[in-house]
């Protein structure tokens, strides 16, 4: 089983407006609303792929409680802790005349000590049946930016390996807590390196920085795939690239969430390094393919997959 944890949840809006323009009065011609937040995104496709998956976290008010029947619909396993304040509302709005993806993102609850140490317990208590634990999303107000550090740490002295996939000093704090992966993605992992990525050269260098500061496995999503450095065993690491093919994306909304689960899935199935990058470009492929974070048809995927290109890099100098 895996425990992904969502500290910042959120009742996400989508809606579909053909030939938006700011400033304009429109009617939307599709409406889309499901449970959201990184976790949330996570275990959606790890479902999806028929991976056992708890999703735990902060949940509060109206929109706490619409979450929560949101997740029960999709039949998401769920244990989250209820808050006083209220979880926030995410709005986007997709053109798909020109597939252009305009979001709006409120900040989140104010959360209370008392209850981060409800959820501290709960995710300890999950963590006993839990093969990973996997941290994803922003904080909202109240959560000190160590919340994940602390977390991973209390984790590793238990063995249980931890996932996370988040930005900012979150990130920045968790990396030194050494978790067993992370999973930023491009303008997350320049933010954290403090420079923009224009070549291969680059994202090699941000690959050993992020080791540097204390991950044992690195991915980095870009727009149409990602760049690695995996261990096996007690080696080195080795630094991979993983490109998708050209397709007609409708969203990538979430898309390196599900590209995140798809590698979870193939590596607890124990594929090596190279099946796995594969397997979650392919997955994180498919995903761009409908509109909703985490929604996808494993259908789509199998037609992706030989046409996959993963390759080894040479370290940089």
């Amino acid at each position: 089983m895996i425990v992904t944890v969502t500290m910042n949840a959120a009742l996400d809006r989508i809606l579909t407006v053909p030939n938006f323009e700011r400033g304009h009065r429109h009617r939307a011609s599709e409406r889309l609303t499901l449970a959201g937040g990184g976790g949330i995104t996570v275990a959606r496709a790890l479902k999806c792929l028929g991976v056992p998956v708890v999703a735990t976290g902060l949940a509060g008010g109206r929109n706490g409680r619409r979450i929560l029947e949101e997740l029960a619909e999709e039949a998401i396993l769920n244990d989250f802790v209820r808050i006083e304040d209220e979880s926030r509302t995410s709005t986007a709005v997709a053109d798909p005349m020109t597939g252009s993806l305009t979001q709006v993102l409120e900040w989140g609850p104010l959360v209370h000590a008392v209850e981060i140490e409800v959820l501290m317990e709960k995710i300890d208590y999950l963590a006993g049946a839990a093969q990973m634990v996997v941290f994803a999303g922003s904080l909202p107000r109240g959560v000190d930016d160590g919340f994940y550090a602390d977390a991973i740490r209390k984790l590793n002295r238990r063995g249980i390996p931890t996932v996370l996939d988040s930005e900012g000093e979150p990130l920045r704090s968790g990396l030194e807590a050494e978790p067993f992966l992370v999973s930023p993605n491009q303008a997350e992992a320049e933010a954290v390196v403090g420079q923009e990525f224009s070549d291969e050269s680059d994202f090699l260098a941000a690959l050993d920085r992020l080791g540097d500061l204390g991950a044992k496995n690195v991915l980095i999503s870009y727009e149409t795939g990602c760049f690695a450095a995996l261990r096996e065993e007690r080696g080195q690491p080795k630094r991979y690239r993983a490109a998708a093919p050209q397709l007609e994306a409708v969203s990538r909304i979430g898309s390196g969430a599900v590209l995140l689960a798809g590698f979870i899935a193939a590596w607890l199935e124990n594929a090596g390094p190279l099946e796995a990058l594969r397997r979650a470009v392919a997955t994180g492929a498919a995903s761009t393919l409908d509109i909703g974070p985490g929604r996808f048809d494993p259908r789509a995927v199998g037609p992706i997959l030989p046409d996959v290109v993963v390759s080894e890099l040479t370290p940089v100098a």
